[in-house]
């Protein structure tokens, strides 16, 4: 897959998560992903991790990701820098930041993804 193909992937799989859904988003990903769990803390494997810390987490907060910027890195990783606001289930605006994801690939597949501060 070529660095514009990954940077349109991974708009789709922001624009699908943003939708929740996750059906979508986990079709990107390798089965055995390797994945962040920044909310609870620790590292999530596989499809059923992710798909039950990402229902986990929409019962309890809204996040919005929005990729401001796409890099390709030299290892081959794409880093993606992203707007997020988290809220509560009323509205209430509990963080904005800008964070910066970091995805790796196996074939057309999503590996791993890392998040920079």
């Amino acid at each position: 897959m070529t660095a514009p193909d990954r940077a349109d992937r991974l708009r789709a799989l922001y624009q699908a998560f943003t939708a929740h859904n996750v059906d979508a988003v986990l079709a990107a990903m390798a089965p055995d992903v390797d994945w962040p769990n920044g909310w609870e803390g620790g590292r999530l494997s596989g499809h059923e991790e992710v798909r039950g810390y990402w229902e986990r987490q929409w019962a309890e907060i809204r996040p919005l990701v929005r990729p401001t910027g796409f890099a390709d890195r030299p290892d081959g990783s794409v880093a993606v820098t992203v707007a997020m606001t988290v809220r509560d289930p009323g509205g209430t605006v509990l963080s904005r930041e800008t964070v910066r994801h970091v995805y790796r690939f196996d074939g057309d597949l999503v590996q791993r993804m890392d998040v920079e501060r």
